[in-house]
């Protein structure tokens, strides 16, 4: 049995947009596949071109797909009455930016799809992403790393686009 210690850097920004604004530009940029016979498609292909066929047709400009969204408010204000904060958890991501990563640190699939917060607050609307490249930094592999890194610009574009 081995323990790793990793250190998780966050990078968080703030939008003085509405909460409905900031995530319909998310939405806008991330692909919205219906999640199922998306699987069965990738599962169904018979050749890594035709996997990425699939996958590629899934995306949205981004290079990402939603995965699911998790609806955080509903659960922590259930019952509350009036207008409460919301908070959305997305799980986006590129099954072949993550299929990369696997290859030289099978770890990483523990870490992709990758998960943006949404939230909103007093001081305004936050988006927040747990960078991947720290995750995958303890592991050493700078292949990883450099795949890693791309991905944390892209997803930090979409968050520096969606707020401003």
């Amino acid at each position: 049995m081995t323990t790793r210690q990793i250190n998780v850097e966050r990078f968080s920004l703030a939008s003085q947009k509405s909460f409905q604004q900031v995530l319909a530009s998310v939405d806008a940029a991330v692909g919205h596949p219906n999640i199922e016979t998306f699987w069965k498609s990738v599962n169904e292909a018979e050749t890594s071109a035709e996997m990425e066929k699939v996958i590629h047709a899934a995306l949205g400009s981004s290079g990402f797909m939603e995965f699911a969204r998790l609806d955080h408010g509903g659960v922590v204000h259930k019952e509350e009455a009036g207008d409460h904060s919301k908070i959305f958890r997305l799980i986006i991501g590129n099954p072949l930016i993550m299929r990369e990563m696997v290859k030289h640190v099978p770890d990483a699939g523990s870490y992709a799809p990758v998960t943006i917060l949404i939230d909103e607050r007093t001081d305004g609307v936050h988006l927040s992403y747990d960078e991947m490249s720290s995750l995958l930094a303890p592991y050493e592999n700078k292949e990883a790393l450099k795949i890693a890194k791309d991905l944390d610009a892209k997803v930090e574009a979409l968050l520096v686009a969606a707020a401003a």
